[in-house]
């Protein structure tokens, strides 16, 4: 188990480098006057683009970050929802996986039910 956590870290820290290095994508949201009604339609879809990949790389860095200190505390590896050990393979596949694959399925099903009932609650409003 050891070579196994070592693995592990060694992967994460990894990992954790290159989602740092996406930073040079905050020069890309910057707004720049432009008089082309085309290219400010361009930019505003370049900084879209741009700010959804900070916001995916950070979130990754930052579940990066709680399983390099599961490591360390030694929770690594155990379900966050039901203690249970997350299996090896999905370990293997996603180092950073905070809970096991069934309580995860039950996290998107709840989240997708949530999201559903948000955008029938969005239509609901916007036809009165």
């Amino acid at each position: 188990m050891k070579v196994e956590l070592k693995f592990a870290r060694h992967i994460l820290v990894r990992r954790l480098q290159e989602a740092s290095s996406i930073k040079g994508l905050s020069d890309s949201i910057r707004i720049h006057q432009v008089a082309d009604p085309v290219d400010m339609t361009q930019q505003a879809a370049d900084r879209d683009v741009a700010v959804q990949m900070l916001d995916r790389e950070s979130v990754l860095a930052r579940r990066i970050r709680s399983a390099l200190d599961r490591i360390q505390d030694g929770s690594y590896g155990i379900c966050l929802q039901c203690d249970e050990e997350i299996a090896p393979k999905r370990l293997k596949a996603m180092p950073w996986a905070e809970l096991c694959i069934a309580c995860q399925e039950q996290a998107e099903k709840y989240a997708n039910q949530k999201r559903g009932h948000a955008s029938a609650s969005e239509d609901w409003t916007e036809a009165a």
